[in-house]
């Protein structure tokens, strides 16, 4: 039963407490205590109170301590590193977020409130004056670790507040999705690279067979993280085609293993690789994607990405009357909507056909 005692504050206003003492064989297994400006008020608030904490389970967790957004993202980060390694955006994002003010929130006081009041924050200055494709960008990393964190850990995440959260942001126009990327590497680019790379491993400065990596990029349409996981027993030599184990896909980014077949040049660039290990290219993908980005900061070649190589194979593959069911059977995608942002087209037939730095890699 709830009791209510009253005091008499500096003002000479009375302050009304309601306190609620819940025992159980002789032990208080839960008390709470409420301070209000009226007594009317308070009694209100005791009788709601103890019809919530009659319910089934309500002490129990009403007396379970919270969890802290940063905590979920430190175990989410952790767990799932151990599955499959995470990519270096989305692990820089989450990292972020649970530093901000929003890490220290419990998990059952997270709500829809809370994420549009983080979304604002982050367009403000304070919060780095980031763009709606940004925060688009943070909702989505943390809507990946707040999905598992009831179901898979049993903390109290609202179902609904992200949903909710996103819903009124993409009313206020402060949500957006990334802009589709459209870059594509010029042959003479190309050309610049290759000539780096070969000097680098003619002064035995690199570890990497990156003009190897960067052709293979470019006729196989592979990822970095993919080009890393394929092994000898992945190959098929009758189809000429590659298992991309894990292939990236929104629904299914684990054990979305996927055959792909592999245009002439990429299958004769991966049997020009020693069978010294399990793996074909056994080198680390962020030290490939890290050295590719220095040759470009070096050469005074702008806004080129590693996986830009992968956009440039796939419209080549356009470029050369390939339809869309066999550009598919090479870059896995599975549908027309996914191809279509790749039909950045430069005219038609292969201009990679004689290509010098090709020969040299085959020779």
């Amino acid at each position: 039963m709830g009791t209510i005692t009253s005091r008499k504050r500096k003002d000479n206003s009375t302050a009304y407490t309601a306190q609620i003492r819940i025992n159980r064989d002789g032990k208080t297994v839960y008390q709470e205590s409420q301070t209000f400006d009226r007594k009317q008020v308070a009694q209100a608030w005791i009788k709601r109170r103890e019809t919530e904490l009659a319910a089934p389970g309500a002490i129990e967790r009403a007396n379970r301590k919270g969890v802290t957004i940063k905590k979920m993202i430190d175990q989410y980060l952790d767990e799932y590193e151990k599955i499959r390694p995470l990519g270096k955006t989305k692990r820089a994002t989450l990292t972020a977020i649970k530093e901000t003010w929003l890490g220290e929130v419990d998990d059952s006081a997270l709500n829809s409130q809370k994420l549009v009041e983080f979304a604002q924050w982050r367009m403000s200055a304070e919060g780095g004056g980031v763009q709606a494709q940004t925060v688009g960008n943070d909702l989505s990393h943390l809507s990946a670790v707040l999905s598992v964190a009831r179901p898979a850990w049993g903390y109290e995440v609202d179902a609904l507040a992200m949903p909710d959260a996103r819903r009124v942001l993409r009313k206020l126009g402060m949500v957006t999705k990334s802009r589709e990327r459209n870059r594509r590497p010029s042959l003479e680019e190309l050309d610049q690279l290759m000539e780096y790379f070969f000097e680098m491993e003619a002064r035995g400065n690199s570890s990497i067979p990156m003009p190897k990596l960067i052709a293979f990029a470019l006729f196989s349409t592979r990822r970095q993280e993919e080009i890393t996981r394929i092994r000898w027993e992945d190959l098929d030599e009758s189809r000429q085609a590659v298992l991309v184990r894990d292939m990236k896909n929104p629904g299914q980014k684990i054990g979305n293993d996927v055959w792909c077949h592999l245009p002439d040049e990429a299958w004769a660039i991966l049997h020009t690789m020693p069978k010294a290990e399990r793996e074909i290219f056994p080198y680390n993908a962020k030290s490939v994607s890290a050295s590719f980005t220095r040759a470009c900061k070096m050469l005074g070649i702008e806004d080129l990405h590693y996986h830009d190589l992968r956009h440039e194979g796939v419209s080549r593959l356009f470029e050369m009357d390939w339809d869309i069911p066999r550009v598919s059977s090479v870059s896995g995608h599975r549908d027309w909507n996914s191809l279509r942002r790749y039909t950045h087209l430069r005219g038609r037939g292969d201009r990679y056909s004689g290509w010098q730095h090709l020969e040299k890699i085959l020779r």
